[in-house]
């Protein structure tokens, strides 16, 4: 049997080996783009958390606005009623 097979194989091997230490230019692309796609993941989270919160102020907002104009129409409408109450008085003096 010939050693041929075995020392290709063994070459090979060798080869594989040696290219597997040193990131050549398409693997440090490749990590410049998982970087970039990292930050990009980052940036998003980071964007949609401000978000959230800005509609969370917002929502308050709005509540604290509805709650004061209930006040103001439940105050306008005892103001309305008292005065149809003197206006009544009035009528039944006379």
């Amino acid at each position: 049997m010939s050693n041929k097979p075995l020392i290709i194989l063994s070459a090979l091997a060798c080869l594989a080996l040696a290219g597997c230490g040193e990131k050549g230019p398409a693997e440090q692309a490749g990590a410049k783009v998982d970087q970039a796609a990292e930050k990009a993941a980052d940036a998003v989270e980071q964007t949609g958390d401000k978000a959230k919160e800005t509609a969370e102020k917002a929502a308050g907002a709005v509540d604290e606005a509805a709650d004061k104009a209930a006040d103001t129409a439940e105050d306008a409408a005892d103001k309305a009623s008292d005065a149809v109450d003197d206006m009544k008085k009035d009528d039944t003096a006379e």
